[in-house]
């Protein structure tokens, strides 16, 4: 198999909104270039990029899927992305390991709030885009409304490459607004020809836009412009190709991936208007700690990039490596700088979806994975050990919500652990730990639906079945006005006694301080080696809270008098004294509960925004936002965590399935008395009950 350099490579993110189309247009893309020998349907998992059981089984996208196709002599590497909010990582890491991004849109939707954050991801890394307007064929689709909402929320550098020709069911085509034809597809063949006479005016006015647009990038062409009045192809063609590069133009083509109609246009469009990876540059760091520039080069030393872990049951670790200088052999051994460890590679294979291409060698600026790497994870480097460099990793997001879990069958903790490692292997935003406060394990992601994915997946890959219950809510006490309070401990007990006696004084701090110590003894009224004993013995009682036994946090302490004695005073002695003016303290200083309050944002039709709103409300949420579609609404609100603890189930009931939510914590606020009543007494009646179990 022909091994492909830089310049003949293209790397292509494709990313969007969910339910848009992007799997099916991917397949699309392959079929017309005869890489598959039909194009596809993701509900029957015949979609080369969606072959995973969970997105089948739920119709949507959740892994990042690679895949390739050769067109003109180029071949084109397509990381396809899931589209839902949860999955944002993925697409993050697509855009990142691409040279340029695909955004798909709805022609009925337009701009949503997954276009908004794909759009950012292009732009923190710099990519070049086009926009794909698909859906075409669809009953209400309108490619005029969709340039309109691209034109509000980007600007006037949105320029259509195409216009089409029919909308919804008599959508049969596109007018190429460069070379100034038609192509149309009628009774499954293609027709390339004359612009139709009652769209020839409306394309002409749309090229002369166009290429208005191309003469202002560039002096030499802006001379034409006004000397000639237009710009022939042959410079047009070139021009736009350094804007899109330059990030200065965002061209806009439609299709409708499902009839197979305008996709060989933006096949043509990765190979002729989108660059090659050929000199691309990433920063990373040194053997020395220095910054290093790493540009795409065949010629030196090899470096490569883990964009994704996939944990296959069956053939192990598939680690996707984007190639970013040099060359990899199939059966070479390279070094792990990220680790410090070495890795021996038992070959190299072009990803198409599940199938794989073996070749002998990778050179720089492809996309290719490799098997059973031992210690490598997902951003990690590998180069060779006398050059070590690092690129950056990418920042995974923390989980916004977690479960509590507990293996069905007794005895399967072990199993529930090994399992859910190779899971958080392949998704580093899913997160499994020891609740230390609770003493219950967590399993954390971006969603219930996230969380709910990885149990069906532990179920289906491992054989391990789990019950998930709501955790419980991390509460927070602390106090509300200043106090000063008194802590004596003194003992006799035959032989030397027990005395310590501290005075502290104790204030609010602002959320998120924690805690702090302050020492303001003086004189010695208590030996300098015995106030670390005074702070221990309130850390340790503090963490076990004052009102309903969660740890008190965002006060002060500052220790301002005390008394000792030569021979009876002790550092315990110390200790138990401190913690007795906590408690004199918290008499005093009217404690109070925290509870968290997360950041949901809930993306639904919009029939559906009245009842969503109501129950908001009835769940103490503030509404900060809302973000009206076509057909979906965003609201934003801040609501307590403790009232969404079953939130997903009843979003899916209000919605008849349709909606989303996406959480993040916001910050911890005060319980309302009432509330803080049910929740102190429930804490009593746990401890009466745990006591005498």
């Amino acid at each position: 198999m022909k091994i492909f350099s830089a310049p003949e490579l293209r790397n292509v993110a494709v990313v969007g909104h969910n339910t848009v189309g992007k799997t099916t247009l991917v397949a699309a893309l392959l079929h017309a270039a005869g890489a598959t020998t039909r194009p596809g349907r993701i509900e029957d998992g015949t979609c080369p990029t969606d072959f995973d059981g969970e997105e089948i089984e739920r119709n949507i996208s959740i892994n990042l899927g690679v895949a390739h196709a050769i067109h003109r002599d180029v071949r084109v590497n397509f990381l396809d992305a899931p589209g839902y909010g949860i999955f944002s990582p993925e697409a993050h890491a697509a855009v990142a390991a691409a040279d340029a991004v695909l955004i798909v849109l709805d022609a009925v939707s337009g701009v949503e709030v997954q276009t908004d954050k794909v759009w950012k991801f292009a732009a923190q890394f710099g990519r070049p885009v086009i926009f794909v307007v698909n859906r075409m064929d669809r009953e209400r689709a309108s490619f005029d409304r969709t340039m309109e909402s691209l034109h509000k929320k980007y600007g006037r550098t949105v320029v259509p490459l195409q216009i089409p020709v029919g909308e919804e069911k008599a959508f049969r085509g596109t007018v190429d607004l460069v070379r100034m034809e038609s192509h149309l597809t009628e009774n499954g063949q293609r027709k390339d020809g004359p612009i139709p006479d009652e769209l020839f005016g409306r394309a002409r006015e749309e090229h002369e836009k166009l290429v208005e647009m191309v003469a202002e990038g560039d002096d030499t062409l802006m001379e034409k412009f006004f000397s000639q009045g237009t710009l022939e192809e042959a410079d047009l063609l070139p021009g736009l190709q350094h804007e899109i590069a330059a990030r200065k133009i965002f061209p806009v083509f439609c299709a409708s991936s499902s009839l197979q109609i305008g996709v060989r246009r933006i096949l043509d469009a990765c190979v002729d208007l989108f660059p090659s990876p050929d000199g691309t540059k990433v920063e990373g760091t040194g053997r020395d700690g220095k910054p290093v520039e790493v540009v795409t080069d065949e010629k030196g030393h090899a470096v490569a990039q883990v964009v994704k872990t996939v944990s296959d049951p069956f053939a192990g670790r598939i680690s996707y490596l984007r190639v970013r200088r040099g060359h990899f052999q199939s059966d070479g051994t390279y070094w792990n700088s990220s680790k410090s460890v070495p890795e021996r590679f038992s070959g190299l294979f072009l990803p198409q979806g599940k199938e794989h291409v073996n070749v002998p060698e990778a050179r720089a600026g492809d996309v290719v994975a490799v098997a059973k790497l031992k210690e490598t994870e997902t951003g990690d480097t590998l180069t060779v050990k006398e050059h070590p460099v690092v690129l950056a990793k990418l920042v995974v997001p923390e989980p916004a919500i977690a479960y509590a879990i507990e293996p069905k069958a007794k005895g399967d903790e072990d199993k529930i652990s090994t399992a859910l490692h190779k899971l958080i292997e392949e998704d580093p935003s899913l997160r499994f730990q020891r609740d230390e406060e609770t003493k219950e394990f967590h399993l954390a992601g971006a969603s219930q639906l996230h969380v709910e994915i990885a149990v069906a997946r532990l179920k289906k890959r491992y054989g391990v079945e789990v019950i998930l219950h709501p955790p419980k809510v991390p509460y927070r006490e602390t106090i509300t006005r200043r106090a000063e309070a008194h802590g004596r401990h003194k003992k006799q007990t035959g032989g030397h006694g027990q005395f310590a006696d501290c005075k502290i004084k104790v204030e609010p701090l602002p959320r998120g301080a924690d805690f702090e110590f302050v020492d303001e003894i003086y004189g010695g009224a208590i030996p300098r080696n015995y106030i670390p004993a005074v702070e221990k013995g309130i850390q340790d009682v503090r963490k076990k809270g004052f009102l309903a036994g969660y740890p008190m946090v965002d006060f002060r302490v500052i220790l301002i008098d005390g008394q000792y004695h030569d021979v009876d005073s002790s550092e315990l002695a110390f200790k138990i004294a401190g913690a007795l003016a906590y408690k004199d303290a918290m008499e005093k200083a009217r404690p109070t509960l925290l509870e968290p309050v997360m950041t949901i944002e809930i993306n639904a039709p919009n029939e559906y925004v009245g009842d969503l709103m109501g129950d908001l409300s009835s769940r103490r949420g503030q509404v900060q936002g809302m973000e009206s579609g076509e057909d979906e609404t965003s609201i934003r609100a801040l609501v307590p965590m403790g009232e969404l603890l079953t939130y997903g189930a009843q979003l899916r009931s209000i919605t008849q399935g349709r909606g989303s939510f996406h959480l993040e914590f916001s910050h911890y606020a005060e319980v309302p008395h009432s509330i803080q009543e049910k929740i102190i007494a429930q804490s009593k009646a746990d401890k009466t009950a745990a006591e005498g179990a």
